[in-house]
């Protein structure tokens, strides 16, 4: 599946030295706990809550993204949070590479593993882990506290329920389409 140019405004991105490009009007909250880790492409109205973060003396960052990422147009990324022995605190929200997060979508997860699809307008919840090489539907809704297993296709909700599997090529082939994506993100 061969993707189209998309070219954007080069005075609305930035671009990093490792390559990653954030538009100007993304909210990116705590730039200092907020790791991306090369190629990946921010988008207009995407909200990064890197201020929500552990309190305390450590380093450990809030919200941690791997490289070939694309965040969808006024999606929301922001770290998990529950309250422990009377003691509320978020926790990190680690997202590995190679993943694409649609439009208009939240996701509040503990871990997304590489290789993972979210269409768009999907609410991933609290805690929620998705392992390597899953493609969740538009729309869907997972439960906080899931455990998506590696190769499934994910929809409907609340909750999502797994619909299909994948086959064990999905991962040679999100990654050359994340790679094409970045390739074919041009300025003009």
């Amino acid at each position: 599946m061969e993707t189209s140019f998309t070219t954007y405004n080069k005075s609305e991105f930035i671009e990093t030295d490792t390559g990653n490009k954030v538009s100007r009007l993304s909210l990116i909250s705590g730039s200092q706990n907020i790791v991306l880790g090369g190629k990946t492409i921010v988008h207009s109205k995407c909200t990064i809550r890197g201020d929500l973060r552990r309190a305390g003396p450590s380093h450990q960052a809030a919200v941690l993204i791997g490289r070939f990422c694309s965040l969808g147009e006024a999606s929301v990324l922001r770290p998990p949070y529950k309250t422990y022995k009377g003691v509320f605190s978020y926790y990190p929200l680690k997202i590995g590479d190679h993943v694409d997060i649609g439009e208009n979508s939240v996701v509040e997860a503990a871990s997304i593993g590489s290789h993972v699809r979210i269409g768009k307008n999907c609410i991933i919840g609290r805690f929620a882990i998705i392992k390597d090489c899953c493609l969740i539907e538009d729309n869907a809704v997972v439960a906080p506290n899931s455990v998506i297993p590696s190769f499934s296709v994910v929809a409907g909700g609340p909750p999502a329920k797994i619909v299909a599997q994948l086959p064990e090529s999905t991962q040679d082939v999100f990654e050359a389409q994340s790679k094409d994506n970045y390739a074919k993100f041009i300025s003009v």
